[in-house]
């Protein structure tokens, strides 16, 4: 029985899908926007949300949490440096999912996710 497993498979086993996720959290936080699926974009969220809180506290057990998940020290100093303060006075709803229409070829629904304080346009 499935009963209380969360989480989307997205079509990829449990590696594939841990990689393409952590790859799409680099890549959101280096551009500040990206474009993939709808489903990629709200399991990226339920990712992501939860390290931006955590990065509002610059310390060096966050930074070590952090880099436990995402292991890459040019994105830790971006999120803890740039995004973090960003968003200090803000509790949750970092990202908003903007949906993009259908996909040609597969007909996939595409979205862009972004920081909602973003000067980044679509």
């Amino acid at each position: 029985m499935r009963h209380r497993n969360t989480g989307r498979y997205l079509g990829r086993n449990s590696s594939h899908r841990d990689s393409m996720l952590k790859n799409m959290i680099i890549s959101l936080i280096r551009y500040e926007i990206i474009h993939t699926t709808l489903q990629k974009a709200k399991e990226l969220r339920k990712i992501l949300e939860p390290l931006i809180t955590i990065s509002k506290i610059n310390s060096i057990s966050n930074r070590r949490n952090i880099y436990s998940k995402i292991r890459n020290n040019e994105i830790i100093h971006k999120l803890f440096n740039d995004i973090g303060p960003r968003f200090l006075k803000k509790n949750g709803g970092y990202l908003s999912i903007l949906k993009s229409g259908y996909r040609k070829g597969d007909n996939a629904y595409m979205a862009y996710i972004k920081f909602t304080n973003t000067k980044k346009n679509i």
